[in-house]
């Protein structure tokens, strides 16, 4: 699988394959070495899995991690959230889809699609966070990891000012540091709507939702918009369904 994602992105001339790596050990030490823009992360690998990985990566501030998971295997996808990740892509996406997914992350946006970001947060959310990182083995387990390097812009969700890099506060701020229109604004947010969908539900300019959200980032100390939704869901804001 690696092989084959290398390819896929290897042909495209704005996206350069630096290095590929098996497990997540691996992969941190290419990344120190590498600095690349984006790791392509599976979630199960031998070892150091993709999660401690991602952690590391992103503490260490190295690279945005995407992640490649599946629906009904992936338990650990929303502490990879949790640890950095920039989103996550399926690893049965279209190969179209995978590209500008790497190109999105790489110049500092948030993969949050609302019809797939919403149904796999609702679910993990319901289920007890882990504690620690897993280390179980599937079929797919060798996808391992890429490195690539890009400069085409990428989708709408992209980084509001203030953001800062980093996984999500072990101990969330307070909300009440948000006014009452920027706690709705995280609120829908976090049902996955985007600026342009916000701003129709309130009646207001985009450029108006983008300033929310940019202070919601800001003031709560997050990196990006599926920052902003794990917090919103930890912190009670909603609740799966909504």
């Amino acid at each position: 699988m690696r092989s084959g994602f290398s390819m896929m992105l290897g042909v495209e001339p704005d996206l350069e394959v630096v290095g590929d790596a098996a497990d997540g050990a691996s992969a941190v030490e290419l990344c120190r070495r590498l600095r690349p823009d984006v790791v392509l992360m599976d979630v199960q690998m031998p070892g150091t899995d993709g999660i401690e990985a991602t952690r590391l990566i992103t503490g260490e501030g190295l690279a945005k991690v995407l992640i490649l998971t599946t629906f009904d295997r992936d338990d650990y996808l929303f502490d990879a959230l949790r640890a950095g990740a920039s989103g996550f892509l399926l690893k049965n996406s279209d190969p179209d889809d995978l590209v500008d997914g790497v190109r999105a992350v790489g110049h500092g946006h948030a993969l949050l699609a609302p019809e797939v970001t919403r149904r796999v947060i609702e679910r993990l959310a319901t289920a007890p966070q882990s504690t620690g990182a897993g280390t179980a083995q599937g079929p797919g387990h060798d996808t391992g990891n890429r490195t690539a390097r890009g400069t085409e812009p990428g989708t709408e969700f992209g980084p509001e000012p203030g953001s800062e890099s980093g996984a999500v506060p072990s101990h969330p701020l307070s909300l009440d540091l948000l006014t009452s229109r920027e706690t709705e604004v995280l609120r829908l947010v976090a049902q996955g709507l985007s600026n342009a969908e916000i701003a129709r539900t309130l009646v207001v300019g985009e450029a108006t939702v983008k300033t929310h959200v940019s202070a919601c980032l800001s003031k709560l100390h997050l990196r990006d918009r599926v920052q902003a939704v794990v917090l919103a869901y930890e912190a009670g804001l909603v609740h799966p369904g909504e």
